[in-house]
């Protein structure tokens, strides 16, 4: 396949792919059984790269890279690519199982609760019934040690798993990808809130608010106490920054880009 086109906003890297582009080339690194890992990047996860180098990196070391959210996507056109759509991680997350349930590829789970796997996994088998799910697991609330990391990995591998989806919560899933980027032999998608979307956890912002860019909004009326800090301190800034950046008015920083 051809190499992507890409822009940095704020110095974190945001590739120019569509759903199409971006299944496509899922199924064929996992058809080689090529370890890789897929980001999906909304405003959150560039104001975390923007403020922690090490996230930065992470993020722009990435094999893909997706405009998760609708003001990267507007960012991105004003950068140059005028045609770009957004590319949203629950929506991919179902694009990839229907893709990889027509070419016969497992798929695995990795992150939340067994109740959200469970939820999930039924949910997954409904949509797509040739889909095969050959692992799950719901780490513990803390740090694997050393043996049990290790089991993990040799458990997925085994599993003949090739697409993970992994569901940590940002920035610890893209850190988590990262880490076992040449140890699981895998596709690894960090899609964030797909799993408690797709579980039926947490509702969805109706579509007419996830196209005005206005999604956040309604996980905040959603579950206030968890993200009103996320949402008032990370919004106003990017938007302050974004617009000093298109404008010329700072550096673009570009950490551990590819």
């Amino acid at each position: 396949m051809t190499d992507l086109q890409h822009r940095f906003i704020l110095g974190t890297r945001v590739d120019a792919t569509s759903y199409a582009d971006a299944s496509a080339r899922i199924l064929q690194w996992a058809r080689a059984s090529e370890s890789r890992y897929v980001c999906a990047c909304n405003v959150h996860m560039v104001m975390e790269a923007h403020d922690v180098e090490d996230i930065q990196r992470v993020v722009n070391a990435a094999d893909l890279v997706t405009p998760d959210g609708m003001p990267l996507v507007w960012a991105l056109r004003r950068l140059g690519l005028k045609d770009q759509t957004r590319v949203y991680g629950p929506d991919l997350t179902l694009t990839v199982c229907q893709a990889a349930a027509e070419a016969g590829i497992p798929v695995g789970l990795y992150g939340g609760t067994q109740e959200i796997l469970d939820a999930l996994q039924k949910s997954y088998r409904a949509r797509f019934p040739r889909l095969e799910i050959g692992y799950a697991y719901s780490p513990p609330f803390r740090p694997l040690t050393r043996d049990e990391d290790e089991a993990v990995v040799q458990a997925i591998n085994a599993s003949g798993t090739r697409i993970l989806f992994v569901g940590l919560g940002c920035p610890k899933q893209e850190q988590w990808v990262a880490g076992h980027r040449n140890r699981i032999q895998a596709v690894m998608l960090a899609v964030g809130a797909a799993f408690d979307f797709h579980s039926g956890r947490v509702r969805q912002a109706p579509r007419w608010m996830q196209r005005f860019g206005l999604e956040w909004l309604f996980r905040l009326f959603m579950d206030p106490r968890r993200l009103w800090r996320r949402y008032f301190k990370n919004n106003p800034r990017f938007l302050w920054l974004v617009t000093r950046q298109l404008l010329g008015g700072i550096d673009n920083r570009r950490v551990g880009a590819n």
